[in-house]
């Protein structure tokens, strides 16, 4: 793997494990905190690598619409929803429900 992935990796994993109990983001609002507004890509392949990372809460990490676009890469089939549900977060049809209510932006928490 790339040495400049690997820091991008880190950054993002600083960032999720921000995201209180009961919050989501975005892939995208995470690349774009980071000065990289382009780069939501790469925020999901961090999460790839980072679901079964006790530490870092890659189950609050969602699409810009709220689907659980990365379900598959939990255990189990539907942990990212379980997990999610056990916070309080309403999800039908593998999307959340009333996402803008739950939605976490990083660039506005974070200043």
């Amino acid at each position: 793997m790339n040495p400049e992935n690997t820091n991008f990796f880190q950054k993002v994993y600083v960032v999720v494990r921000e995201i209180p109990y009961g919050r989501v983001t975005s892939y995208g609002a995470i690349a774009k905190y980071l000065g990289m507004a382009r780069s939501a890509r790469m925020v999901g392949w961090a999460m790839n690598s980072a679901h079964n990372m006790e530490d870092v809460p890659a189950h609050r990490v969602v699409n810009r619409k709220g689907l659980l676009t990365g379900k598959h890469h939990f255990d189990g089939t539907n942990l990212m929803q379980q997990l999610l549900e056990n916070e309080g977060i309403i999800i039908v049809d593998n999307q959340i429900v009333e996402f803008e209510k739950f939605f976490w932006d990083p660039w506005k928490e974070l200043q």
